[in-house]
């Protein structure tokens, strides 16, 4: 699968601001509500024409799917039913066809002077599209729910796997009656009764192909609508003022258009490489394709129906502009089959006949072969005795390996992207990513501190740098983190641990909570050194703290997760002044910075964790019991399905996450956004895994007959740090509600 290309490029970025500008300028002042009839219809579209669309996805014409998409989306924002569906699939559909007909129809598609309606028919996945009887050269039959049919000269439809009928909608035989639906006009039922038709054969695309590609055509036109009515809402909410502020102050309003810019994120992110991959010929793009019906599906209906709940009664009013966007929404994420038809196909893929995994990621020459090197290195020094010994520990000392930790130290790897200056490789994001994804697969232990790394590289002196960095490089040190406090968990301002400056030293009492890596070499701590700062957090300050000094005492406590964290005890410790990292009452720019840097990578480790779980539940949803497997179940192929979609958009918020920080830092906003979906994704795995696979694996590790050893229940348990840790997901949909959408504090 070749690598992901995650923002527009510049031929489709000046695509969609000269349509946006036109259809601002030549719709959008008639009124998102206005009726639209069939002359209003067939006169947009030939102003269209000329701005160059209706040859996309023609042979041998300029632009493909992704230009496609483009328009269609565009589309949907303005709410303007131009015909570009069926133009766009008349174009597929009849690419590279020989017959001397279709040359001149594309000729007149193409100018203007004629417009296709187009049907699948009795081929549609939903059976009651309706469907057409064909006897010598008449044609008998009712289509339903055909778009522009009213505005069209032509109606064009799927006969079988390899035919389509021409039909002259304005011949004898042919009805045309408007559809209501969804409380909208746009479709209309098309009776044929012996009308004349022209037998075209299609072109190079398979039908199939076609139905898939007018379905990912379908969604970037909910996409935009729901985008749209998304954005009217932030503004709305921004406004809105109720019970003497803005509503979009409110926890719940804010929480609810941060979920919403979260799905709207996904379905964006997977349009654009579905439609890459598709444009440079890679069958990949069939699976990408149904993982965004099936994710889009639900998620752009349930943006709608957030947008309509944050608009409260203004929002159902038909004069207002968000119902024809809900309208809208709902029409094209149902049709063609919807959701359903896609995870159909999503589970055969998955689990029939063997099955094919999830698809590797094309990171680029350097990351494709750092993946098979750190492979290799994986297969010669993590295989035999000490993994097999690692493996049978239970998992409260499976935490850290020390033995492993020195030995990837001589790789330098755990530098991996560290600059040079400071010993590391200075590999790209996506060179991390292999990193990452193999470790993930070889379940190795962890290794590194990458916060703390980061931070004293930010802010740490010469000296500091000196002391601590070959350390970690080398896997000989271990730091904690000593944020949370009893009453300072994500409120980090409100800390109380206090640090007191005394002559070379800096005297430190308190307590933290919720330690993780206790038994750490260091402390990374953060603590007050100004009780009367205002605002709170100007008065903190960093340290390293050595967990061997004096007045330390460490209290352990056993997770759900079978982990450990500890309560610490801080009682007069005395640290060399030198071991403040940073600036005196600086260390919230060192904390959050060396937060944020976190996040951008932490989404990514925890939907890699996702991903290879998912391939281990597979290989159990396949294999036989008797004659019969789990994949026989439809429920299980539907929540499979479903899984793997949510786990293609937790990969490329990942991937994203990565193109950002290789061109400088990824956005606080934009790591929140990862974290939070593949954070809770890892929740909804841990659930699902337990419905398929039944009580046995609600065995915990080394009980008799437990499936993985409780691999299963025990990251159902351990999924709940993640959603909490670095920064719970109700505070980082507060920092997404404010910083993505500028939401009011």
């Amino acid at each position: 699968m070749a690598a992901t290309e995650l923002s527009s490029d510049d031929v489709t970025g000046m695509l969609r601001d000269s349509l946006r500008g036109f259809l601002d300028e030549q719709w959008r002042p008639r009124g998102a509500t206005a009726s639209s009839s069939a002359d209003q219809v067939s006169a947009i579209w030939r102003k269209l024409v000329g701005q160059g669309v209706a040859a996309l996805g023609a042979d041998g014409g300029e632009g493909g799917l992704a230009e496609i998409l483009v328009v269609m989306e565009e589309l949907g924002r303005a709410g303007c039913p131009a015909p570009m569906w069926s133009v766009a699939l008349t174009n597929l559909a009849i690419a590279g066809s020989k017959v001397e007909i279709v040359a001149d129809l594309l000729e007149r598609l193409h100018s203007g002077k004629a417009i296709v309606a187009f049907s699948f028919g009795a081929l549609d996945p939903d059976a009651g599209m309706g469907s057409v009887e064909v006897a010598d050269v008449a044609a008998t039959g009712v289509l339903r729910f055909v778009e522009a049919a009213g505005s069209a000269t032509h109606l064009l439809v799927a006969l079988d796997e390899g035919h389509l009928a021409l039909i002259d909608l304005g011949g004898p035989g042919v009805a045309c009656v408007a559809s209501r639906a969804m409380g909208a006009w746009g479709f209309y039922e098309v009776t044929l009764n012996a009308a004349p038709f022209t037998r075209i054969p299609l072109g190079t695309v398979d039908l199939d192909d076609l139905r898939i590609t007018g379905k990912v055509a379908l969604i970037a036109r909910a996409n935009g609508a729901a985008r749209r009515a998304f954005e009217l809402a932030v503004d709305y909410a921004r406004e809105r003022h109720q019970f003497g502020q803005p509503i979009g102050k409110f926890q719940a309003i804010q929480h609810k258009l941060a979920n919403c810019l979260i799905a709207l994120e996904g379905v964006r992110l997977i349009l654009a490489h579905t439609a890459s991959l598709y444009d440079r010929g890679d069958a990949d793009w069939r699976y990408f394709a149904d993982c965004a019906s099936a994710f889009s599906g639900n998620a752009l209906r349930q943006v709608s129906l957030e947008t309509q709940h944050t608009f409260g009664a203004i929002g159902y009013a038909e004069e207002h502009e968000a119902p024809v966007h809900f309208k809208r929404v709902h029409l094209d994420t149902i049709a063609l089959g919807g959701a359903s038809d896609a995870k159909r196909r999503l589970a055969a893929r998955l689990v029939d006949a063997g099955g094919d995994g999830l698809p590797q990621y094309d990171l680029g020459s350097a990351g494709n072969g750092f993946r098979e090197q750190v492979r290799l290195w994986l297969e010669q020094n993590w295989t035999g005795d000490a993994k097999q010994a690692f493996d049978q520990r239970p998992f409260a000392k499976r935490e850290f390996d020390a033995s492993f930790a020195r030995d990837i130290g001589e790789t330098g790897w755990i530098g991996l992207g560290w600059p040079a200056q400071f010993g590391g490789q200075a590999r790209s994001p996506l060179e991390q990513i292999a990193f990452m994804e193999t470790m993930e697969q070889g379940e190795a232990p962890r290794i590194g501190a990458a916060i703390q790394a980061n931070a004293l590289m930010m802010f740490g002196t010469a000296e500091q740098q000196q002391e601590y960095l070959p350390e970690i490089l080398r896997g000989e040190a271990m730091h904690g983190m000593g944020y949370s406090e009893p009453q300072a968990g994500s409120d980090l301002a409100a800390l109380r641990t206090s640090a007191i400056r005394d002559g070379d030293h800096w005297v430190i009492n308190g307590q933290k909570i919720w330690t993780t890596t206790w038994w750490g070499k260091y402390m990374f701590l953060a603590a007050r050194t100004d009780k009367d700062a205002k605002p709170p957090h100007a008065g903190i300050s960093m340290f390293i703290v050595p967990m061997d000094a004096p007045g330390i005492t460490i209290r352990p406590s056993a997770t759900m997760y079978d982990g450990t964290f500890a309560n610490i005890f801080y009682d007069n410790v005395k640290i060399p002044a030198e071991n403040l990292v940073g600036e005196v009452n600086g260390g919230w720019k060192v904390l959050t910075g060396a937060l944020a840097f976190e996040r951008g990578l932490v989404g990514g480790g925890i939907v890699l964790k996702v991903a290879h779980a998912f391939e281990q539940l597979r290989s159990h949803v396949m294999a036989k019991h008797g004659d019969r497997t789990l994949a026989d179940d439809p429920i299980v192929r539907d929540k499979m399905a479903t899984l793997a979609s949510e786990i293609e958009i937790g990969r490329l918020l990942m991937m994203h996450c990565a193109e950002l920080a290789a061109d400088g830092v990824t956005p606080p906003e934009y790591g929140a956004i990862s974290k939070v979906f593949s954070g809770e994704l890892m929740e909804r795995f841990g659930e699902v895994a337990l419905d398929i696979l039944g009580m046995r694996a609600a065995l915990s590790e080394q009980m008799p007959g437990a499936i993985d050893n409780g691999r299963f229940e025990q990251n159902l348990r351990h999924s709940l740090m993640w959603v909490i840790s670095i920064g719970t997901n109700e505070i980082q949909r507060s920092l997404i509600a404010q910083r993505a959408l500028g939401l009011p504090r």
